[in-house]
């Protein structure tokens, strides 16, 4: 019997974003049945499905309280989830960074305040170069970055909205290197990508101007990536690693496991990976 998975997507890409669309061949050649469901459509009844695969639900952190009890509807009526709730609960705040590092994996220097802490956090760095960027969020969406003190990044602080941050150093090697992005579908290495930010910015996002080359990781970006895929639990079904190299060290910076761009169109047969990798995982 053919399982039918819903692919999750956004009501921005009801019928997923273009790079994603060879997915649904890759799913079908598996012997898997997928039909694209926006998650925030009420009308869709998630248990007519054996599984749901996230895919482009890309406005989550928007509505980030919605999402948590979707995510706890499936749960009640025992749809399974790729990636499970469990591991989509604890990486949709990247306080688990901090989890992380303390079993061993090296990240880049991260420090957690809100509120009033914001501002101890940052006047304790003083005229450094500083990011601070939402837990639970995704884009750069209300990221500042700027010297520590300055007057243009208190006013950048002033108009950030009230939640909690993370607080890390600027990573000057994000523009002169860039960031590497490594895919992996049910822990084997996939493929990885350089992402380097447009000339005078630091985002490394399309949306932002920067550009992507496909390449092949080094020994030890790769080892790096997957002793921090390691330490984060479960091999998850598709996972997206994101990090830099600082003196001949990856650190990492983010682990995707919810809705990940998979640069499918940098690895043509990146697709019959993770269709092969979902198949797996209900069979």
């Amino acid at each position: 019997m053919t399982n039918r998975i819903a692919l999750a997507t956004s009501a921005d890409y009801a019928e997923l974003h273009p790079d994603e669309r060879p997915l649904l061949d890759a799913l079908r050649a598996a012997g898997l049945d997928p039909v694209v469901e926006v998650w925030t459509d009420p009308s869709v009844d998630w248990s007519a499905y054996d599984a749901v695969l996230l895919r482009t639900v890309w406005d989550y952190f928007w509505l980030y309280a919605e999402f948590t009890e979707w995510l706890a509807q499936l749960d009640k009526a025992g749809v399974p989830v790729l990636n499970s709730t469990d591991q989509v609960r604890w990486n949709s705040d990247k306080q688990y960074l901090l989890e992380l590092r303390e079993r061993g994996v090296a990240i880049v220097p991260s420090q957690v305040a809100a509120g009033a802490c914001l501002r101890e956090v940052v006047a304790g760095l003083a005229g450094q170069q500083i990011v601070v960027k939402p837990t639970v969020g995704g884009n750069a969406l209300h990221t500042v970055r700027g010297v520590a003190g300055s007057p243009e990044f208190e006013q950048a602080l002033g108009e950030l909205p009230d939640v909690v941050y993370l607080v890390q150093p600027f990573v000057p090697e994000i523009q002169s290197d860039g960031e590497w992005s490594l895919l992996f579908f049910n822990g084997e290495f996939s493929h990885a990508v350089v992402k380097r930010p447009a000339a005078g910015d630091y985002r490394v996002q399309e949306s932002h101007g920067g550009r992507t080359t496909p390449t092949d990781p080094p020994a030890a970006v790769l080892a790096g990536a997957q002793a921090a895929l390691a330490a984060s639990g479960p091999t998850p079904t598709y996972a997206r690693v994101d990090g830099v190299v600082v003196n001949d060290r990856f650190l990492l910076m983010e682990i995707e496991l919810i809705e990940p761009y998979l640069f499918l169109p940098q690895s043509p047969p990146a697709a019959a990976k993770l269709a092969a990798a979902v198949a797996a995982r209900l069979s």
